[in-house]
């Protein structure tokens, strides 16, 4: 069948709408129709070769929508069962997975390489981070479609599928908040308001937004923020003097630039957490000395998909929506189509908005 798609032809070539053939769903896999998508810097990344991806490739890794067929072998998955794409499927047989450590699962990735669906001229495309999602629908193996928990809105859910389960999880499993305690978050786009929110229902006592765009702040108080900190070379002082010149207990660093990283770590008490989750490039270099390491005594974590499993997580995470403490509408600033992903791209680079989010009809 023929579906419109968002295609990468190649990386740093501009987006292609194009309609693109989908097969039928193989053995252990499932079709399904997208209810929305969200635009994610990965996908900004994957397009200008921060992350590498076999291309052309249709990208789109957050999304949501309603199985309609389903392939031979596939258990638990229906037509009409709504779901949550789930990029980073674990094999389950990997030392990461045998540590219960799924999302470092060293095959996650395995799926971008295989053949997704053709363009109308035969050219053959890739799945980019496996599941396609920027297109109307998708075929992507069953392990990569989560039946979406009851009482959260099908749109919404897409959200579930990176943003929110990166932004809960940095929150609760790598930095593990605490009650009380105080939090920065560096970054105020779709992952960075996910930790805010988390920070909230965590029950931190002090959440500080830090962010380049001050028109940030009421988007970032909307999701929790007590304080909002416009980021310069002055921010970490900023913190401490919000923070009785300590620095706050966890720092969440969200935006991947070198500069924003050692800026979240100095804003960081001694002895306390900083927590990478943004994606930077490999020329983005941060230095410490071996003194300060020493002194300050903080620990600083790299975070892959917020350190979650997504099986046991969106059941916790559909509870909070459905309890009113986590909005994922809160996230998302724009609704477009696939036509406009590339003025969401320009948005991303300027700083602009939270989520955009792809709605399609």
């Amino acid at each position: 069948m023929t579906v419109r798609a968002a295609v990468l032809p190649a990386v740093g070539a501009p987006l292609e709408i194009t309609g693109i053939e989908l097969p039928e769903p193989g053995p252990g896999q499932v079709r399904v129709r997208l209810a929305a998508a969200g635009v994610c810097h990965s996908d900004l990344s994957l397009s200008n070769g921060t992350m590498r991806v076999p291309v052309p490739a249709v990208l789109g890794h957050e999304g949501a929508g309603t199985v309609t067929a389903v392939g031979e072998g596939v258990a638990g998955l229906v037509p009409g069962v709504p779901v949550v794409l789930n990029w980073a499927p674990a094999c389950g047989g990997c030392p990461a997975c045998a540590r219960g450590e799924v999302w470092l699962c060293g095959h996650a990735l395995d799926g971008a390489a295989r053949v997704h669906a053709r363009t109308t001229d035969g050219t053959e495309l890739h799945p980019g981070l496996n599941v396609g999602a920027f297109a109307e629908e998708t075929v992507v193996p069953a392990a990569c479609a989560l039946p979406l928990p009851e009482g959260v809105p099908l749109t919404d859910a897409a959200l579930l599928g990176c943003a929110v389960l990166t932004g809960y999880g940095a929150v609760h499993h790598s930095a593990r908040v605490q009650p009380g305690e105080t939090v920065a978050v560096f970054g105020v786009g779709g992952v960075g308001l996910a930790a805010l929110q988390a920070a909230r229902i965590a029950g931190a006592s002090r959440i500080i937004a830090v962010d380049v765009t001050p028109q940030k702040e009421e988007l970032a108080r909307a999701c929790g923020a007590t304080d909002f900190v416009l980021a310069d070379e002055q921010t970490p002082r900023a913190i401490r003097a919000l923070t009785g010149k300590q620095g706050v207990d966890v720092a969440v660093e969200c935006a991947g630039r070198a500069r924003s990283i050692r800026a979240a770590w100095e804003s960081t008490r001694r002895g306390g957490r900083t927590t990478v989750v943004g994606i930077g490039g490999k020329d983005e270099q941060v230095t410490f000395n071996a003194l300060e390491i020493f002194h300050w005594g903080r620990t600083l974590t790299g975070c892959v998909y917020g350190d979650s499993d997504p099986a046991r997580d969106l059941p916790v995470i559909a509870g909070h929506v459905r309890e009113g403490r986590l909005d994922l509408s809160a996230l998302v600033t724009e609704h477009i189509t696939l036509k406009d992903i590339p003025a969401a791209f320009d948005d991303m680079l300027a700083g602009r908005g939270g989520r955009a989010l792809v709605v399609f009809e």
